[in-house]
């Protein structure tokens, strides 16, 4: 699973990337300052069972547990800055449309001051929704330039045989990650029947967009928000587009934190509400106005809205749940490791899923899975929950 950080040129991308993981990706005030895609970690933070179920502390492999808040990793994409009529090639269209086919979601960054366009140029007074509906169609004509590129050969197929029809545009968008019932769920609310013929050019493109929005959910991040006028933008946004999830954010905000706690400065969890400074005398004026400034906005709006957009593009749009191996009568492993793993499932997974998910094995061999919290014994089919801890009974 990747998580994709898209929008047009120099609207904070590269910024709430590096808040994100740390990992340097250039960042300056002109269009295109990402030419290639970063790739990176980031985290979803979750609270661990460890503390609040069975008082001890765990000692992940991955990631990190700190007062009793789990960090599981995610790999994130930085793509290069989209501009209008990128689906024809315009800019660095082609590669961002390639880079963006590897994300399950989408984040979206828009600069929510009004303060950047859609080409990336500094500007005033422009209105952010415009960003929203740029990014939507372009990838909307992308998938839809996909569509007419083979229409005559889905057409030719129907005639002979239409039961085939959904299945051969499926396979055309597999590397999108559109699945069938992705597809027959798309002609049934645009209304139309397993006849290409029939299909106008609307409906195409009517077509191509509720396959976006099944199979590359978007959370847009109203970047900037500390900048005047961008609450304003945002409460517009809010009502302009009820059905996206929008949350404010000041990624430079996060980053200095993440900076200052990486070098000591201050004690800080990504997505709280505060921070601790460790030697207050040591600080010089620019750094304590600086600091001070972040906590005014913590303070106002609970937190910078870093790892709140990376939870809630994971946690919500895509409605993966964290799901812990365990021991009923041992937590940790054959290194004394205390619940060393979590893994990342979709929604509606059950006890076999997980099984294949930790290896090919234990699915093959499955004989049933144990509740470590509740000690009861579970079936192939019984679904999961968020924060379930199971033990793998497996035959030889």
């Amino acid at each position: 699973m990747q998580v994709g950080i898209v929008g047009a040129p120099n609207q904070g991308k590269s910024t709430f990337f590096n808040a994100a993981t740390l990992a340097g990706a250039e960042m300056a005030d002109y269009p295109f300052t990402t030419i290639k895609a970063n790739q990176g970690v980031g985290y979803i933070r979750i609270e661990c069972v460890c503390k609040k179920d069975f008082h001890t502390q765990c000692n992940p492999r991955q990631g990190m547990c700190k007062e009793g808040q789990r960090f599981i990793p995610v790999t994130l994409l930085d793509v290069a800055g989209l501009v209008p009529d990128a689906h024809l090639g315009k800019g660095l269209g082609n590669q961002f449309l390639n880079d963006l086919s590897q994300a399950a979601v989408l984040i979206h960054v828009i600069d929510a001051s009004g303060r950047t366009n859609d080409h990336g140029e500094k500007v005033s007074g422009y209105d952010p929704c415009n960003t929203i509906r740029f990014l939507e169609r372009e990838i909307d004509l992308w998938y839809k330039g996909i569509l007419d590129k083979n229409w005559g050969k889905f057409t030719r197929m129907v005639k002979l045989d239409k039961s085939k029809f959904s299945e051969q545009i499926t396979t055309q968008f597999t590397g999108l990650g559109v699945r069938e019932n992705q597809v027959l769920n798309a002609m049934s609310e645009c209304k139309l029947g397993e006849d290409g013929t029939l299909w106008s050019d609307d409906d195409l493109l009517n077509f191509a967009t509720k396959l976006r929005e099944a199979a590359k959910p978007m959370l847009i991040v109203a970047n900037k928000i500390d900048v005047e006028g961008a609450w304003e933008n945002y409460e517009r946004m809010l009502k302009e587009f009820p059905n996206y999830k929008i949350i404010p954010v000041s990624s430079e905000s996060e980053l200095a934190l993440r900076r200052a706690e990486k070098a000591g400065i201050i004690e800080y969890l990504p997505g709280d509400s505060k921070f601790t400074v460790k030697e207050p005398g040591k600080l010089n004026d620019k750094q304590k106005h600086a600091l001070d400034t972040i906590q005014h906005l913590l303070d106002k709006h609970g937190s910078t809205g870093v790892q709140q957009a990376l939870n809630a593009a994971v946690l919500e749009l895509l409605g993966y749940m964290a799901i812990f191996p365990g021991g009923v009568n041992k937590l940790c492993d054959s290194q004394g490791r205390v619940l060393p793993d979590v893994f990342l499932l979709p929604r509606d997974s059950m006890a076999i899923d997980f099984a294949y998910a930790l290896h090919s094995d234990f699915g093959n061999k499955f004989i049933c899975a144990i509740d470590v919290k509740t000690k009861m014994k579970a079936g192939r089919d019984h679904k999961l929950k968020h924060r379930d801890v199971f033990e793998l009974v497996c035959g030889k």
